[in-house]
């Protein structure tokens, strides 16, 4: 199976990383548009097949397409990364005909591809690619839900005292700082809820953490973060490529779906071979059904700036 990320920077290189050391695809192909990066990136990441025992094939290109030839699975990381204070909307403007651009690119070379968004804003680089392309609404998806439902389990963790591994947890809605819906009504440690544990002060904290989890990174490292974006998409390209059917939150376009239209917005989803093979219906409660109304309308704002773009 052969995967091409396109963008070699921290998260593109990251989850070359994981997919490879984890032997999710056979080959792993980084693209980017700065001479010799991806080489370089792959060249690197191969040199630590003896120590920790991969077999996966990496090959860096800088904009040769025509080395993606044949992928089954291609994510997008391209565009520039948030600086401090900036928000994932304001990239909007300079992201659009970056993504619109390599989709339009990849697709020449790999006609059947499934394609994961992680660009942002995230959600509205989907809907863009989306609609750029034509492509059936399976085979487009937004990484951004497993990436914020990680950052979630992991702030329910630190205020349980408990391992991650034992807490499970949801974000849904838009892939912004003012636009996810952590579910902590939802959340649970070892199969009983999280309330049973926390106050509600305490897990309204941990929503809040969650909710500014990036920006939070963003402020510490001088960049966005890129270990955990990077494993997040290696987790959902693992459940495309070997039909996994993980439930996983991702931005993909809702026709009627939690009251939605004509939008891509965070929802649980089934994940296999078809990338999205069905979206899960969870019964929100009236709060929960208000915040996400509320978050699609900031995202379908955001879609507005599109029109330029997709004419």
């Amino acid at each position: 199976m052969k995967v091409t990320i396109v963008g070699a920077g921290n998260v593109g290189a990251t989850c070359a990383d994981v997919i490879s050391y984890r032997g999710i695809a056979s080959e792993v192909v980084l693209l980017d548009i700065k001479e010799g990066f991806a080489e370089g990136k792959a060249m690197d990441i191969s040199q630590c097949a003896t120590t920790t025992g991969f077999n996966t094939r990496l090959v860096g290109s800088t904009n040769d397409y025509t080395k993606t030839a044949g992928s089954d699975v291609v994510v997008i990381t391209s565009g520039i990364p948030r600086k401090p204070g900036m928000t994932r909307e304001e990239l909007i403007g300079i992201n659009a005909g970056i993504v619109k651009g390599v989709a339009e690119n990849v697709l020449k070379h790999s006609p059947n591809a499934i394609i994961v968004v992680v660009s942002n804003p995230m959600d509205t680089m989907t809907y863009l690619t989306l609609k750029a392309t034509g492509l059936p609404k399976n085979r487009i998806i937004g990484m951004g839900g497993a990436l914020d439902s990680s950052r979630f389990k992991y702030y329910l963790s630190k205020a349980l005292n408990k391992p991650s591994n034992d807490v499970d947890g949801m974000v849904i809605g838009g892939h912004g700082d003012t636009t996810m819906i952590p579910l902590t009504r939802l959340a649970s440690y070892c199969g009983t809820p999280v309330s049973t544990y926390l106050s509600q002060e305490e897990m309204d904290k941990v929503a809040a953490d969650t909710m500014v989890g990036g920006a939070t990174l963003t402020g510490l490292l001088g960049t966005s973060a890129w270990y955990a974006p990077g494993a997040s998409v290696a987790y959902l390209v693992d459940s495309i490529l070997n039909d996994q059917r993980k439930m996983i939150p991702c931005s993909v376009f809702l026709e009627g779906e939690y009251g939605q239209e004509d939008i891509c917005m965070g929802v649980p989803c089934i994940i296999g071979k078809n990338g999205i093979e069905s979206i899960v219906d969870i019964k929100l409660n009236d709060a929960e059904k208000a915040l996400f109304a509320k978050s699609a309308d900031a995202v379908r704002a955001m879609n507005g700036d599109l029109k330029s773009v997709l004419v």
